[in-house]
Formats: C-alpha cells, sequence, structure tokens
C-alpha cells in the first residue's frame, strides 16, 4: 500500500516555487471501489491542485499568471526555460478571437518539465479547447516526433479525463458500461496540439505521461480567464 500511497501523493509535496511558508497535506483513505492504472498516477489530479491555486495566487495579487510564475521560478532557470518557452510560442498576452483565453500550468513529473498553454472558448456553455502549446524539458530528445506524439495523446487523454472523466456508482453498480457512456474527445473536438523541446545534454525522462498533469489546471485556468467563475473540481463539465 505505501508504493501506492507514493503515487496518489506524487508530485503534490515538491513544488518548485519559491514560497517561503508552505503547508502542504494529504489523507490517505480506504475505498471499496478497486482502481487501476492511471496516465501521469496521482501527478494528474495533484497538478491540478496546485496550478490552480497558483493561478489563485496571481489572481488575488493582479498579477499576470506567467508574470507570477516567472517572479517564483527566478532561481530554477530550467523550469523558468520551460514557461518562457510556452509563452514564447504561444504568444501570451497577444489578441485572441473575441470569446477566447488563454490559461496555462506548468508541472515536472518523471524527471520531466512540462509547460502547457490553452486557448479556450465556450460552446453553449461547454468549454471548447481549441490549441495547445507544450512546451517539454525532457533531457536529451532521442526521437523528437514520438515525442512529439507522446505530448498530442496526453493532451487528447487529458483533456477527456478534465471535461468528462467521472465514474458514477448507484447501489453498488457502475453506471459506464463502455464508450457511448463515458465522454471522450473525438477528432473533431481535439485541440491543436504545438510542441516545442528545450535544447539540454540532461539524461532523458519520461515522456508517456508528463504532459497530462498541466493539462486540466491550464483549461480550468483559461476558463477562469474567461468567465472569471473558478473551476476546484474535475470534470468540469457535469
Amino acid at each position: 500500500m505505501q508504493s501506492r500511497r507514493a503515487g496518489w501523493s506524487a508530485g503534490l509535496f515538491d513544488l518548485p516555487y519559491d514560497i517561503a511558508n508552505q503547508r502542504i497535506e494529504h489523507v490517505a483513505t480506504r475505498s471499496g471501489v478497486p482502481i487501476g492504472f492511471w496516465r501521469s498516477v496521482g501527478h494528474s489530479h495533484n497538478a491540478f491542485f496546485s496550478e490552480s491555486f497558483i493561478d489563485e495566487l496571481a489572481a488575488q495579487t493582479g498579477k499576470d499568471p506567467v508574470q507570477f510564475r516567472r517572479g517564483l521560478l527566478v532561481n530554477l532557470p530550467r523550469y523558468l526555460a520551460v514557461l518562457e518557452l510556452a509563452a514564447s510560442k504561444a504568444a501570451w498576452g497577444s489578441a485572441l478571437p473575441q470569446g477566447w483565453a488563454r490559461g496555462v500550468a506548468l508541472h515536472e513529473s518523471f524527471g520531466t518539465i512540462v509547460a502547457e498553454v490553452a486557448e479556450v472558448s465556450l460552446d453553449s456553455g461547454v468549454p471548447l479547447v481549441h490549441r495547445v502549446v507544450c512546451a517539454v524539458d525532457c533531457g536529451v530528445v532521442v526521437n523528437p516526433d514520438i515525442a512529439a506524439q507522446q505530448m498530442e495523446s496526453a493532451v487528447v487523454f487529458g483533456l477527456s479525463a478534465a471535461l468528462h472523466g467521472r465514474i458514477d456508482i448507484h447501489d453498488g453498480v457502475v453506471q459506464q458500461k463502455n464508450f457511448p457512456d463515458y465522454g471522450m474527445v473525438r477528432l473533431a473536438q481535439a485541440p491543436k496540439v504545438e510542441t516545442w523541446f528545450v535544447p539540454s545534454d540532461r539524461a532523458p525522462g519520461g515522456i508517456g505521461e508528463p504532459g497530462v498533469p498541466p493539462l486540466a489546471p491550464a483549461v480550468a485556468n483559461a476558463l477562469f480567464a474567461l468567465t472569471r467563475e473558478r473551476h476546484r473540481s474535475l470534470p468540469l463539465v457535469s
């Protein structure tokens, strides 16, 4: 059980930001519902919590979300380089079509740092993600095409989970029996994904999972910029 608990809390206690006073806690609970493997394990929900909260702090101080993060990463140039690359390639701060907004999130998992910027609008109240820009420092990139494909699949996986991922149990019976009952992002709803790599001579890090954690908070933070309403739970679509 110890290794599983460590997986659930992964990415929770090692935030990179230079915040002098931090208190982070989690409570392990027992559930009668069996669970299985999940892409990026605990990093997925913990990045949603932490990066949404960083965005809330930026809003409370009246600072731009990218600028706020820059100020907390001045002593961590590797993280800062990933953030700067994502912001630059996404043209952060430039004008978007009316009714669109951007959100950003940054997270390290499995030895790889990923920043993502999501461009989001609303279609009849439902989030529509048009574009996701990924900046990645995974050390030496062995195969750039495959690494980019891993980011693209992570974005679609993470977006499906962020928008629709839920299992309902009534009277002990799971209601979602197969894909017709379980919402997923289909080709028509999939965003354009751009992946950019930070040049590095470090040993290769993971690439199959690190693209998932920043996706949900980037989308949620874009929704806050768009509506001024903060989402603190998943999925984003009920």
